[in-house]
Parts: structure tokens; sequence; C-alpha cells
């Protein structure tokens, strides 16, 4: 009898659940209640500077110090660190308001160049930017591990400087939803066209129906993060 699944191979011949009907189904709201910070992922190609906002990044050892992030494949910041195995991580702190995350989460550095209206350049030993504000520290990492996750990679690395900038506690995401995203906007007039809201980033969508396919413009989730505003 298995206790344990030590492999996403083990779990995919032993599942906890049988793939039928009786499957328990997902409240994306339960996932919501798992803690996560909100960071500005710094990368540089070249003489291309880039960044994109992150959710997942974390210490998981302690010597050797190592950390944990997760980014999405789509981003160009993503393709950056693949190849140059080198990041900066900036935690936001509840400084920030919406702007960073509609500069450095709303649009792709494939199209625009994300630091061209920031006036103070600065860097850190390793040749990479960092913000003048918004943030609360900057840590300065070289990749020694890269897993394929699917949607995203998940890179492991070793911080090689890191500098604390402001006592400013840093941003969690019930923080951002609270305080930060933008509240939903006004139902529709009667007649109008109807309106789905993004749960995670605010964009709003019209239309007569969702598509189900639906990709979020701004943070890049599916049709299922969208609520109808009625």
């Amino acid at each position: 009898m298995i206790d344990a699944i030590y492999s996403i191979e083990i779990y995919r011949i032993y599942p906890l659940y049988p793939i039928n009907k009786t499957t328990p189904m997902i409240d994306n709201k339960a996932i919501f209640n798992i803690s996560y910070g909100l960071f500005v992922l710094v990368a540089r190609q070249g003489d291309k500077d880039n960044a994109c906002i992150i959710n997942v990044a974390q210490q998981v050892t302690s010597d050797p110090l190592q950390l944990m992030i997760c980014v999405n494949k789509q981003n160009l910041t993503h393709d950056m660190i693949l190849r140059t195995l080198k990041f900066n991580l900036c935690p936001l702190s509840e400084e920030a308001t919406m702007k960073p995350f509609q500069h450095f989460g709303f649009q792709s550095g494939k199209t625009v160049d994300k630091f061209a209206e920031c006036e103070t350049e600065l860097r850190t030993e390793n040749g990479l930017r960092y913000l003048p504000k918004f943030i609360n520290s900057v840590i300065s990492c070289v990749v020694t591990k890269s897993i394929d996750l699917g949607t995203h990679t998940m890179f492991i690395a070793m911080p090689m400087e890191a500098r604390v900038l402001s006592d400013s506690p840093s941003i969690t995401y019930a923080y951002y939803q609270q305080h930060i995203k933008p509240k939903p906007a006004a139902a529709p007039a009667a007649g109008g066209k109807k309106k789905w809201v993004c749960e995670v980033c605010g964009y709003v969508y019209e239309g007569d129906e969702l598509p189900a396919d639906f990709i979020c413009p701004w943070c890049k989730h599916p049709a299922s993060d969208f609520k109808l505003v009625e």
C-alpha cells in the first residue's frame, strides 16, 4: 500500500482520487487562501532590461541559502532568465500603488521598453536593474537549476547579493486584493453589453458572452477567473 506520493509519475499511476464523475470539484477560493507575495522580477539580456510581476517566490533552504521562483513561460523575463541564469527579485512593499502592477505586469516586454520611463537607473553588482521605489529589498540571484512545470518554469537559485531598501512591509496577495486592486466595474445598464471582471487584476471584458478560452490580456489568467458583473 502506498503511504505517500513521491513523484508526479507515481501520482499518475496511483491517483488520490479516481478520475471520474465523482472526483471532487476545485474551489478556486480555497486556492486563493494560500498566502502569496508579489514581486518585480528583473532580468537583462544583451542591452535589454526587462521585468515582470510574479507571485511565487520563497526561501527553500538556509544551508546553502537557496530561493525558488516560478515564472510563466509567456513572459519575456522567463526566456531571459533561462538564457542568462540570473535575476533580481524585488519584493513589492505596501507603499506600492497600482502603477507598478500595470507597468510591469499588464504589458509585454516584447513590445514595450518597461524601463524607458524610469528616470533613476539603479543596478546591483550583477548589472541588473531594480526599482527606485515601491519595493523594500533587492536580491540578486544565480540560477542553479530549472524545473519545467508545463505553463511555468521553477527556478532554484542562490542569492549573491541582498539589500534592504525600506522598512515598509511586503505586499501579500490579500493586501493587493483589499487595498490596491481596482474595485469591480459598475453593472451594465439595462439592454447594455454584459461585463465580466477578472478577479485577479480587475480587467473588464464586455460582450454578449465570455469565450471559454478567453485569456486576460493583463494578467494572463483564464476565463475561469472572471466573474459576471450583475
